[in-house]
């Protein structure tokens, strides 16, 4: 399984059109029905700081979220509306505690 976090702050009086914008998204990829991403957003306490973290679980997965019109729409306004750029990070799942990734955490005990 592969994590991706991406962290960001927008200025403070785009906050609310962002969350506005992620909501969108999730809205949109929920709809897809698509079991493969597990997608959140987290707000740090100065309010206008994003740390979005995605977990992949099947090949091709990580394409998903960008194709999708709601995260086009997300990053084009978000791109005139930074205060600090992105950063991109990407993980590999060692191990977890939640139900969620149960399937993934057994068969990583398996290797």
């Amino acid at each position: 399984m592969k994590v991706t976090r991406v962290q960001y702050t927008v200025q403070q009086g785009f906050v609310e059109q962002n969350k506005k914008n992620i909501e969108a998204v999730m809205r949109e990829l929920r709809a897809t029905g698509n079991r493969d991403v597990q997608y959140a957003v987290y707000l740090q306490d100065d309010g206008k700081t994003f740390m979005h973290v995605v977990h992949y679980s099947a090949t091709g997965a990580a394409d998903l979220p960008a194709s999708l019109q709601a995260f086009r729409h997300f990053q084009s306004e978000l791109k005139q509306n930074l205060e600090i750029a992105p950063q991109l990070e990407t993980f590999t799942l060692v191990q977890s505690s939640s139900p969620v990734f149960q399937a993934v955490v057994a068969e990583v005990d398996a290797r």
